[in-house]
């Protein structure tokens, strides 16, 4: 069958994307096909365009999506035809209107989330759910550190620890944005453009510091986050959207009070079925018990993807970004 997806050729700036008419065959072994009603629009999909991430052209770049299930390969147990699903989790191939994907990457979705909410909140989420849940598990009275906290994963994690309890410091880029943070939970939102975040932090803490950091900005903020941190606290590195952090030398952190530091990715959490199911359970009962709200700012036909980056690397997106395909 034929359908539309967008296609790179070769790695580079956002016009390199190309809207084409593709063949989509049927469902292989394990496999099933997907009619898309939403794509997810995520910075990971930059790294790959680029080529900072690894990907041999020709390919169709993105890693979430929601829809409907219109064919099943052998083996298939997971879903059936018509169950509405969603998923975030490689191959890519995402920004695309019907796209084959393996069973066991793809979670159903409750009646009580729309295919929108999906494709908004899969990748982001589920990022949210391990870093707060399992690589620093936040517990109620923790002060957390939160770069980009009006970004999609921001938003998110802002609303997600205050249900744990914690005091949320966060980093925001405008005045607009901290009161977007501030509306989602943020208890501290710092305007790094005019503040000195790490003096603010040490102010909030009464000079002590906090136990966590969470970080994609990577390049820009990276050893001012240490700075932010308490004895024995961790550093977590889940991006780098400002660019690669250079060569660190491990004896800083020792020196800057035996911290921990960590590099973890969505993939690798959840790599085993029952790990990506648990995941997204537990978010579907955030976002359906109206603890966590997903807010989808901006929406763009699939086919304006370049345009969508270009606003993305701009730094004039905030919350959760879909493409309608």
């Amino acid at each position: 069958m034929t359908s539309h997806a967008i296609l790179i050729h070769e790695t580079g700036g956002p016009d390199v994307m190309k809207w084409e008419e593709v063949e989509v065959g049927d469902p292989g072994p394990g496999e099933i096909r997907i009619r898309h009603g939403a794509v997810g629009l995520n910075y990971i999909d930059v790294y790959f365009r680029t080529g900072m991430y690894p990907a041999t052209p020709p390919f169709t770049p993105g890693l979430e999506g929601a829809g409907a299930v219109e064919a099943v390969g052998d083996g298939v147990s997971e879903v059936a035809v018509g169950d509405r699903v969603a998923y975030a989790a490689p191959p890519a191939g995402a920004y695309a209107q019907v796209r084959l994907m393996p069973a066991d990457k793809v979670v159903k979705l409750p009646d009580s989330i729309s295919d929108e909410q999906g494709a908004a909140m899969m990748l982001q989420g589920m990022t949210v759910e391990y870093l707060l849940c399992r690589t620093y598990p936040v517990k109620a009275g923790d002060t957390i550190l939160f770069h980009a906290a009006a970004g999609g994963v921001g938003l998110i994690a802002c609303q997600w620890a205050k249900a744990l309890g914690a005091t949320v410091i966060g980093t925001v880029g405008t005045d607009e944005k901290a009161e977007l943070a501030r509306a989602h939970g943020c208890d501290h939102a710092i305007v790094y453009t005019r503040e000195n975040f790490v003096e603010r932090v040490k102010e909030i803490t009464g000079g002590k510091g906090v136990p966590v950091v969470y970080d994609a900005v990577g390049k820009d903020t990276f050893a001012g986050s240490l700075d932010c941190l308490a004895p024995f606290g961790m550093m977590v590195s889940f991006g780098q959207a400002s660019g690669k952090i250079a060569d660190v030398d491990i004896g800083i952190l020792g020196q800057k009070g035996s911290l921990f530091l960590t590099r973890p990715t969505l993939m690798t959490y959840t790599a085993k079925r029952e790990d990506l199911v648990d995941s997204a359970n537990a978010l579907f009962d955030m976002v359906s018990s109206g603890k966590v709200k997903i807010e989808i700012e901006q929406r763009y036909a699939l086919s304006d993807a370049a345009q969508a980056h270009r606003d993305l690397e701009g730094r004039k997106t905030t919350g959760s970004t879909i493409f309608t395909p």
